[in-house]
């Protein structure tokens, strides 16, 4: 039997993924978020949703463009930082000791010891309620050289990302394959 525990923003797990924008001055900053996805194949493309009330979101909106930076397991309490404090205060690449990183192709900056980011372009955007949707077009995406197979695919144990438990407030790391999609299921193909 389930037990039901009402409506909350328990879609678990969420990602950790780090939104990198440049504010009005230029300054790099960087916020941690856990509510994103792909969200379309043609074009290439990923959402996430910002509160406005963020520092961020100001910047999203002027430069139309984001990075995402996916944290490896090793950077759990620096990308933990990146959500807790405000870049409207402080310079978070300063106070973690990371390392800003120009994208090439949109107009904000990735965190340079994250071993995969997400370049995105903004096509879209849907003000929900509190939080306000940004569609990005996928530009790039830059992996780590030793993080890549023969295939140019991220291999998942050099990448080390890990998820988020929004309800109970906890970062997970991601241990071992359970099985390959599009293959585990066949032996219900009847």
């Amino acid at each position: 039997m389930k037990k039901s525990i009402g409506s909350e923003t328990l879609a678990y797990p969420n990602p950790v993924w780090c939104v990198g924008s440049y504010d009005q001055e230029g300054k790099p900053n960087v916020m941690t978020i856990a509510w994103g996805g792909i969200c379309c194949s043609k074009p290439a493309a990923v959402t996430i949703s910002l509160r406005k009330a963020t520092y961020t979101y100001g910047s999203i909106v002027e430069r139309k463009a984001y990075t995402i930076s996916v944290p490896s397991e090793k950077y759990v309490a620096e990308a933990d930082y990146f959500g807790i404090a405000s870049g409207k205060n402080t310079d978070k690449f300063k106070d973690t000791g990371l390392t800003p990183i120009r994208s090439e192709v949109v107009d904000a900056p990735y965190v340079n010891e994250f071993p995969l980011i997400i370049e995105c372009k903004v096509i879209h955007s849907l003000e929900i309620g509190l939080h306000t949707q940004f569609i990005g077009e996928i530009m790039d995406i830059k992996v780590d050289e030793d993080a890549v197979n023969s295939k140019g695919h991220p291999i998942m144990e050099k990448i080390a990302p890990f998820v988020y438990g929004h309800g109970v407030r906890e970062y997970w790391s991601l241990d071992k394959v359970i099985g390959r999609s599009f293959d585990i299921g066949r032996k219900y193909n009847k």
